[in-house]
């Protein structure tokens, strides 16, 4: 069963991979045969070297993001966050994650749902 104390420190885990984007700190993160996806309908990078190859190829840079998160709630082993992420540029994202945790507080799945913000700067 998760509760609020594993799922605080794999979202810190997931905010320090997101500014490190070392291999290891997003290998940490998950099980061997994890399930990562970047959207409910696309298909999944499934395994370690799957999520950290996707993670690395859609990387934000150190510094250029800021993320604010609330847990909407825990089922069993799934939780659910709220969130919030500002760029630099001036965009802005309304996130919902959902987490599957495995036994030993690493996620077996993620996924992400994101829309940008009617009020965002858009850079292009």
């Amino acid at each position: 069963m998760t509760d609020s104390t594993t799922l605080t420190a794999w979202v810190n885990d997931y905010l320090h991979a997101w500014d490190s984007n070392e291999p290891d700190d997003i290998r940490a993160m998950f099980t061997e045969d994890a399930e990562y996806r970047t959207a409910p309908f696309h298909a999944p990078r499934i395994g370690l070297d799957a999520i950290v190859a996707g993670w690395l190829e859609d990387r934000d840079e150190p510094g250029d993001h800021e993320f604010e998160w609330t847990e909407l709630g825990i089922d069993g082993d799934v939780a659910f966050v709220e969130g919030e992420t500002r760029y630099t540029s001036g965009r802005r994202y309304a996130n919902l994650w959902v987490i599957r945790f495995a036994p030993d507080g690493r996620a077996t799945s993620f996924t992400e749902w994101y829309m940008e913000h009617p009020e965002s700067e858009r850079d292009d």
